[in-house]
């Protein structure tokens, strides 16, 4: 018994359709400006810091609280994690004082 179901085309629905186009979109490569890219764990430890010293005023909206923590512990992990990958990834320069 041979199945020929693999020879039909099938059409996609809608919802495949969407799919398929936002995952091209999401596994493009994207391309930052050098002083962005160097930037961008130092402005992740500083948002989640920033965030972390906000909580201390927060005084009537305790609602808002546990969001700013979450943030804060997300940010500082996240900028990191950023910046030890990079700094491991790095290499090293040769020693020029030894002769």
């Amino acid at each position: 018994m041979f199945s020929t179901t693999a020879r039909k085309p099938t059409a996609l629905s809608d919802t495949q359709r969407v799919v398929r186009k936002t995952d091209k979109l999401a596994s493009r490569k994207i391309w930052l400006p050098k002083l962005l890219y160097d930037a961008l764990p130092y402005f992740y430890l500083v948002s989640g810091i920033v965030a972390l010293f906000a909580t201390l005023y927060i005084s009537e909206w305790f609602w808002i609280l546990p969001h700013y923590l979450l943030f804060s512990a997300a940010c500082i992990h996240l900028g990191w994690i950023v910046y030890r990958r990079r700094r491991s990834s790095k290499p090293e320069s040769p020693d020029t004082t030894l002769p």
